[in-house]
């Protein structure tokens, strides 16, 4: 069992930036490919960045590309996205997912662990 707790996430100012956290109780952190979601309001949850299980490969979702960086630190059990030029849309809660294979995925069906989330509201 794999358990996920996000952190970082608050109020920012439009074109500001935050760094969310996501720490990964497993003992083979680096068997998983990690990704971030996020759901705004009355929307479906979707897809942002994901990242490979070594760290090698990141795939990002159109709307962040260029502005959002996924990263992670397998020492620490750790996965991060830092979101810098932060957007009133990029408001939503957002989510860390695990999958224990070594590549990543944009479909959020394919993971199989989910963190509570964390808000993030970008104020205009």
């Amino acid at each position: 069992q794999v358990q996920l707790v996000e952190s970082g996430g608050g109020l920012v100012q439009a074109g500001g930036s935050l760094r969310l956290s996501c720490a990964a109780s497993v003992r083979t952190f680096s068997s998983y490919a990690m990704a971030w979601f996020r759901q705004a309001p009355g929307k479906e949850r979707e897809f942002v960045a994901a990242i490979s299980s070594y760290g090698g490969s990141t795939y990002y979702a159109d709307s962040v590309k260029g502005r959002f960086t996924i990263s992670r630190d397998n020492a620490k059990n750790t996965v991060y996205v830092q979101m810098n030029s932060l957007k009133p849309e990029d408001t939503a809660v957002y989510y860390c997912a695990a999958v224990h294979t070594a590549y990543y995925s944009g479909s959020r069906g394919r993971y199989d662990y989910w963190g509570q989330g964390t808000q993030v509201t970008v104020s205009s």
